[in-house]
């Protein structure tokens, strides 16, 4: 049992170790941008705060993993249980917000210039700091409850609890508590989802009508190497397609673990897999497709 548990948090730390290099690297390659380079586009300020929401569901994991393996006193095992599940849950939110912002602008930044929600198109980084600063208020309050019922593990009777990270308890809340926060959770992964779902079919379509009309090129070569601006398309679609896989599969762990108070470790792990499995992921595939781009630019 207990090499078992040891493998199984070496694994974990073996896949969020390049996640968070991955993540940092995004973060300072777009700071970077922000400062250095004359035009600021809004989409380095929304990787930027992806990039950081990644990197706190990741230090979260990591450390509640860590420190699962140590006996805490109760008062500062208390502190450490409310504080890392609570940015967990908080990075969690930022997440589907901010990946839902990227898409949305995304869509709109490739559509028509006589189009109607053209007009809502944000033209610099800081025109979209009111949104991200409202996604943060909007996480810390729908999480607000962990910071009452979520304790560390004492001698109060555990079958009046249950585990819910490592070292940590979910102490019994009211079902009218309960059945309030599950359904603003999934009333908000509904509505940014539905909205990421539009504006990818709408992306999909376009590129395919994009990809008819490169027919013309003069060189296969160019064809091979479209513009930035579908090349990051791209980028958000694969992106989109990644978060909407992982992310309704860990909606639908955590509402299983929520309605049915489950402790199996399987379905524990099975989680938290998922949700560390997007945060190291998309880094990467960002990452990959910049590469592409510049080789296209080296090539011309």
């Amino acid at each position: 049992m207990i090499r078992s548990s040891l493998i199984q948090r070496v694994i974990f730390l073996f896949v969020t170790g390049p996640g968070l290099g991955g993540n940092f690297f995004l973060l300072v390659k777009h700071v970077h941008k922000i400062v250095i380079a004359p035009g600021k586009k809004p989409t380095d300020a929304i990787l930027i705060h992806l990039a950081l929401s990644n990197i706190m569901t990741l230090c979260a994991r990591v450390i509640s993993v860590i420190l699962s393996a140590f006996l805490l006193s109760n008062s500062l095992g208390n502190i450490i249980c409310k504080t890392v599940i609570y940015l967990n849950r908080v990075a969690r939110s930022l997440s589907i917000c901010t990946t839902c912002l990227l898409s949305v602008v995304q869509a709109i930044t490739i559509s028509p210039r006589n189009t109607l929600w053209r007009k809502l198109k944000p033209h610099t980084a800081w025109q979209v700091l009111p949104h991200l600063l409202l996604f943060w208020v909007f996480s810390f309050l729908i999480s607000s409850n962990l910071l009452h019922y979520i304790s560390a593990i004492n001698s109060m009777n555990e079958s009046h609890v249950r585990t819910y990270s490592g070292y940590c308890n979910m102490l019994p809340a009211p079902q009218m508590v309960r059945w309030l926060f599950l359904c603003l959770m999934a009333l908000r992964d509904f509505t940014f989802q539905s909205l990421m779902g539009c504006s990818s079919v709408y992306m999909a379509l376009y590129l395919y009508k994009h990809h008819k009309r490169v027919l013309y090129l003069q060189s296969s070569r160019c064809a091979k190497y479209p513009s930035p601006e579908i090349r990051a398309t791209q980028s958000t679609l694969i992106l989109m397609t990644c978060f909407l896989l992982s992310y309704w599969t860990d909606f639908i762990l955590s509402f299983y673990t929520g309605i049915t108070l489950s402790q199996k470790s399987t379905t524990l792990n099975s989680e938290i897999l998922v949700e560390v499995g997007y945060a190291s992921l998309s880094p990467f595939i960002l990452i990959s497709r910049d590469v592409k781009l510049l080789k296209c630019w080296f090539i011309h």
